[in-house]
């Protein structure tokens, strides 16, 4: 199966800056990958490139076309953003605090630890080293913590941890050998920008702003003595004098020289901004009534001449300049803002919060969001595909459980009813109905439509509920237990407690109803696994038993198979309705991969971790999915039992267990170099390395790693459809689907089967023979370009001409068609005659078609919905317009 990544759910902002690209995509680093969300049309994107540990800061092209990504080890990733492909690499020597594009995108200015190195944009150009190193300033004493460029790219401000701001002149000129200074800060510089004149589009002001909340007003003298600041008088001498006049040849020393213009101070071109550059001075200052909180950032828009402001107790303040006017000061979290931009228009705000994984876009005119996105605060734990395949519910440790939309990406309800970790998911096949368990003692009914829960399972004394189970007809509804053992039985109706089935030994991890019949097979430690007869009230019908500990089982979705992972890493298949054993896949190897760093022996001799936790049977039952503590997920052949893919879910460093050799130079007399907590706990910009670590396991002897976390999947599940799966990851949710990309297989290959004789039968009125020669062919364009050139009145018959053995390839592309073209009457006529000719045929083979025939139904349903809301409001129009019209 040619699957591949399609999507990241579960935590939308993990830190870093983000970027607004083109006023409506949101560009946020999510771990070592990068996410783009679409704010007009709410869908969100992680970029199939990855980076070889989590991304610190990016930045984005003024035209939107390119994107610079820097991880923790500073290499450095340009991306094309519009075809999501990695065009070069590059790795600085020192580490990237802050980066950013020039106005007119030639140039890029990278702070790398005290140098500010100025670097030319490679564009699209095939070089062998395409970054060209254009200018170094090594004039700071301190790590450079904010960069802005002036409007004519020949000019930048570099705002230092040493708490002064230098203005940096690009151009080769005899008299310039030393920045100007912006001094009077008394703490670490967070944002620096310039001041723009709308009109004129020439710099007035700069501004200063420091962590304590202090922000300056740089103005410019002219010669007649009085500042240039649009109407703004001259004030006092301020309490910190700011920057004193210092002559070329650094002493400092009031110069006494003419001016060049005399009257005007605006800034007129390069040559009279670094002749007057001795001329600025400070012309207001002012604190945010913040205090004791930090300011954490910020950002300044030119157009607006706005400027926002985000501190470290989740409160954030929206400025009109240079007048200091609050527009806003509002809460919007307990925890600190990492992040704070503009759009292009600015009339958004965006905001992120790393520790709450939260990224929200405000509108600050309406005072409305736009976009509000929060990832699950611990790991996720369980996952669940709705029958119709549109929705994905995740559970996870923060006792969250979330329901996203996967065609969107977006989290579109969130229950937090639940008092300790999720274990457990259930879509019910009304597909209105979700079903959760949990450590609590309870198991939950989510209503859809009312975003309520409706119903809750409780037993007569506490239990903690680690699977669950409902039946087809939804009846039903069981649970097994970590503590006691047993599995419990409620009705879905009343809510009562009908049943407790008694006889394992040990936890009961895995739980499941046969598709066909009634019942009920269950998985425990105790090394047995047992059929249960639920509606008989008969007990265990029958027990398998296993050498090892039996980690989870499922069913084949034709209820004639049952599989099941046991501790020793063999994957057994059993017939349920026989009570053989099949056969046995042993993947003890193919799984394992990855060295922690505290084990003592090496990747291929560790026992830990090497067996499968979770498994997932394929819609139609021919290959299925395994995971477990490892960094590989495995597809196995189930009729011929062999690997037919490994994939592995990350390549992020960042998270313990993605090597397989450890460099021994990382080794100390303390143990390894990366447990040392040797980190400035006072980290203001970027990504904190402690973030993820500090959320679950910063607790003493919780974990020997100190928290780092390790890779691992914890539940796979295959959508309905069959077109793509989700695995909950230590990443988050990887979600994959099948590669829409042309591939050429074809199924019945001739010499006279080409694309050119399928047009040369369309072109003379043969759409039997074209149909067939495209389905032969295999190509997907070929097969919607002739379905479309066959006319109504020839669809029966055409119809009824194509071969059964092509009929699951021409479903596909009909569902395809439904969801992308107008013709909605004229596809949905092709789906009710290929039904009604071969419909003895597809309900003979329906295990074969079922992911064909279920995307075929999800597709329908799509349409129906949308008719349903179209039409309902039409008709409603409609009953006004002749009311009125009867009233005249």
């Amino acid at each position: 199966m040619n699957y591949r990544f399609q999507n990241l759910l579960g935590a939308p902002y993990r830190g870093g800056n983000v970027v607004v690209v083109n006023n409506t995509l949101l560009v946020s680093p999510v771990g070592n990958r990068v996410s783009v969300t679409d704010l007009s049309k709410s869908e969100t994107l992680t970029l199939p490139c990855q980076s070889s540990t989590n991304l610190r800061r990016i930045a984005a092209s003024p035209d939107g076309i390119f994107l610079l990504a820097i991880d923790e080890k500073n290499r450095c990733l340009f991306i094309n953003l519009r075809r999501r492909v990695v065009l070069h690499r590059i790795t600085f020597k020192h580490p990237v605090s802050t980066a950013k594009f020039s106005p007119d995108g030639q140039l890029i200015a990278v702070a790398a630890g005290k140098l500010l190195q100025i670097w030319r944009s490679p564009g699209f150009r095939k070089e062998f080293f395409p970054f060209e190193l254009v200018k170094t300033f090594a004039d700071c004493n301190d790590k450079i913590t904010a960069l802005d460029w002036s409007p004519d790219s020949n000019f930048i401000l570099a705002g230092s941890k040493d708490l002064t701001v230098r203005l940096f002149c690009l151009k080769k000129l005899k008299s310039y050998s030393k920045p100007f200074l912006f001094l009077g800060h008394r703490d670490a510089i967070v944002g620096c920008f310039f001041g723009i004149d709308k009109k004129t589009n020439k710099v007035l002001r700069v501004y200063t702003i420091s962590r304590d909340g202090a922000i300056f007003s740089w103005g410019y003298r002219g010669g007649d003595g009085k500042f240039d600041g649009g109407g703004l008088q001259e004030i006092s001498e301020p309490e910190s004098p700011g920057t004193p006049e210092q002559n070329f040849d650094g002493n400092l020393a009031v110069e006494k020289r003419k001016d060049v213009d005399g009257k005007n101070g605006t800034l007129d071109d390069e040559s009279d901004f670094l002749l007057h550059r001795l001329k600025w001075e400070l012309m207001k200052k002012d604190y945010f009534m913040q205090a004791p909180a930090k300011l954490t950032a910020c950002d300044y828009h030119t157009g607006l001449n706005m400027l926002v402001v985000g501190f470290s107790n989740g409160v954030f303040g929206l400025y009109q300049m240079p007048d200091f006017v609050c527009i806003h000061l509002l809460s919007i979290s307990r925890e600190k803002i990492t992040t704070a931009v503009f759009n292009d228009l600015g009339n958004w705000l965006t905001f992120g919060c790393a520790k709450l994984g939260q990224l929200l876009v405000w509108e600050w005119k309406s005072e409305s969001y736009i976009l509000k996105q929060q990832g699950h605060y611990f790991d996720v734990n369980c996952l669940a595909y709705s029958p119709d395949s549109q929705l994905l519910a995740t559970g996870a440790d923060d006792n969250k459980v979330k329901v996203w939309t996967v065609s969107s990406g977006c989290c579109f309800v969130t229950f937090s009813e639940h008092t300790n970790a999720v274990t457990a998911l259930h879509f019910m096949a009304s597909n209105h109905c979700l079903l959760s368990a949990s450590l609590d003692g309870t198991v939950r009914a989510w209503d859809l439509f009312r975003y309520r829960n409706f119903r809750t399972f409780i037993t007569p004394t506490s239990k903690q509920f680690v699977s669950l189970a409902a039946d087809q007809s939804g009846e039903v509804i069981c649970a097994g237990t970590l503590d006691s053992f047993e599995i419990y039985v409620w009705s879905m109706k009343t809510g009562r407690l009908l049943d407790v089935l008694s006889g394992h030994e040990g936890p009961v991890h895995g739980l499941m109803f046969s598709p066909t019949n009634a019942i009920l097979a269950s998985s425990s430690w105790d090394k047995t696994v047992r059929l249960w007869d639920v509606f008989e009230g008969k007990g265990a019908v029958e027990t398998f038993s296993h050498t090892h500990d039996v980690l989870t089982l499922v069913y084949r979705p034709d209820g004639k198979q049952l599989a099941c992972s046991t501790l020793d890493g063999l994957i057994h298949f059993w017939d349920p309705l026989e009570g053989l054993l099949m056969y046995t896949i042993e993947g003890r190897r193919d799984i394992a991969g990855g060295r922690l760093m505290t084990d003592r022996r090496s990747a291929a001799n560790s026992t830990t971790g090497k067996c499968f936790t979770t498994l997932c049977y394929s819609a139609d039952g021919s290959y299925i999915l395994a995971g477990g503590s490892s960094k590989y997920i495995c597809m196995y052949d189930v009729a011929d039992q062999v690997l037919l893919r490994r994939f592995q879910i990350t390549h992020n460093l960042s998270l313990d267990g993605v090597l397989d050799f450890l460099n021994s130079k990382n080794m100390t007399e303390a143990g390894p170099l990366e447990l040392i907590d040797d980190d400035n706990s006072d980290t203001e910009e970027g990504v904190e390395k402690q973030t993820q670590s500090k959320l679950a396991y910063d607790l003493p002897g919780s974990m020997p790693n100190h928290g780092r976390p390790i890779i691992r999947t914890k539940c796979l599940r295959i959508a309905p459809t069959g077109r793509n799966w989700a695995a909950a990851t230590t990443e988050g949710v990887l979600v994959y689907s099948m590669d829409d990309s042309f591939i050429f297989d074809p199924t019945d290959l001739d010499i006279d089967v080409t694309p050119e004789a399928v047009d040369a039968a369309l072109n003379d009125g043969q759409p039997k023979r074209a149909l067939i020669l495209s389905l032969r062919l295999n190509e997907d364009a070929l097969i919607k370009k002739c379905i479309i050139a066959v006319s109504p009145a020839e669809v029966p018959a055409v119809a009824s001409s194509v071969p059964f053995k092509h009929l699951q390839r021409l479903l596909e592309a009909l569902a395809h068609l439904l969801e992308n073209c107008p013709h909605l009457e004229f596809v949905l006529r092709w789906c009710q005659e290929l039904c009604r000719v071969h419909g003895p045929s597809i309900q003979h083979n329906s295990r074969n078609l079922l992911p064909a025939l279920k995307s075929l139904q999800k597709a329908i349903t799509r349409s129906h919905q949308d008719l349903a809301d179209t039409c309902s409001s039409n008709e409603y129009m409609l009953q006004y317009l002749c009311s009125t019209s009867h009233k005249r």
